[in-house]
């Protein structure tokens, strides 16, 4: 039984290694890292599509998205480390990519964008993929993270467009990756 749960609890514990690490740095050098984060339609910053979910703005920002990635990123691996590391891809690519293209000026750090891209991916599984099992894995999301759908309104201070974004590309990888149904 170990051979399942043992590789999902050590990639999701390096992913959040990654973060406390980058974070320390981060905090150690006055927040230097954070000049490789998201600056919409700056093309000098279009490496930062990839790296601004690992970034974040302080230790609270870090520890207000370290639960959810963990929960919802276990979740996500119910079914496969495999899918939850494409899904991963594709929502940390797609939202930083509509960031870039779309967000309001001013620098965008955070891992809230694939935190709100699994939480549309596994809310849009139970739609996609008629399963007992994403139907519960859906219910325990609304039960626990209902509250996010006030997260993808604008907000002063909070990158909306990273959630939104996010959110919009858990739910398109959700239809794009679902199985045929089997009949």
């Amino acid at each position: 039984m170990s051979a399942w749960w043992a590789p999902r609890l050590q990639l999701l514990l390096g992913i959040a290694a990654l973060m406390l690490v980058l974070q320390l740095f981060n905090s150690v050098s006055g927040n230097a890292l954070n000049a490789w984060g998201l600056l919409p339609r700056h093309p000098a910053s279009l490496p930062g599509i990839l790296f601004a979910p690992w970034l974040h703005g302080g230790w609270l920002h870090l520890l207000g998205n370290l639960p959810g990635v963990l929960v919802l990123g276990w979740l996500a691996m119910l079914d496969s480390r495999r899918r939850f590391v494409l899904a991963s891809l594709f929502i940390i690519l797609g939202s930083g990519l509509l960031v870039w293209l779309f967000a309001r000026p001013g620098m965008h750090v955070g891992a809230s964008g694939w935190l709100f891209g699994l939480w549309g991916l596994l809310l849009a599984n139970a739609w996609f993929q008629h399963s007992l099992r994403n139907l519960l894995v859906a219910l325990l999301v609304l039960f626990y993270y209902g509250g996010w759908w006030f997260g993808l309104l604008p907000h002063q201070g909070i990158s909306f467009e990273y959630h939104l974004a996010g959110a919009l590309c858990g739910v398109l990888y959700a239809a794009i990756a679902r199985r045929p149904r089997q009949g």
